[in-house]
């Protein structure tokens, strides 16, 4: 297993992050390469989302701490997705930027 933490900033505060990645949640399965994800998520905490990914033929646990200015991701990558942590954590970043952005500044 390759651990990897991504921190995605955001001007959203806690409560606004936390309410947009609910609305969301249901599109992540659709960014996924190689098609037919299965994402299962909860909310342990009032602050804090873990999922449960399958893709490609492997299983992907991460969670996810809602903070006041970003979201912190931590995924465990098995096997041979740990080669390509480098480009899931440019991916995450990319991904977590735009779904909490801040569009009321525009």
């Amino acid at each position: 297993m390759t651990p990897i933490t991504v921190d995605v900033p955001h001007s959203l505060g806690r409560a606004g992050a936390r309410e947009r990645m609910k609305a969301r949640i249901g599109d992540l399965a659709g960014h996924i390469p190689g098609g037919l994800a299965e994402v299962q998520s909860a909310w342990p905490n009032e602050n804090e989302m873990v999922l449960n990914i399958k893709a490609m033929g492997q299983d992907i646990a991460a969670s996810l701490e809602v903070e006041e200015a970003r979201v912190r991701v931590h995924l465990m990558l098995p096997g041979m997705l740990g080669y390509f942590s480098a480009a899931i954590q440019a991916a995450v970043k990319e991904g977590g930027t735009r779904m909490l952005e801040d569009k009321s500044k525009a």
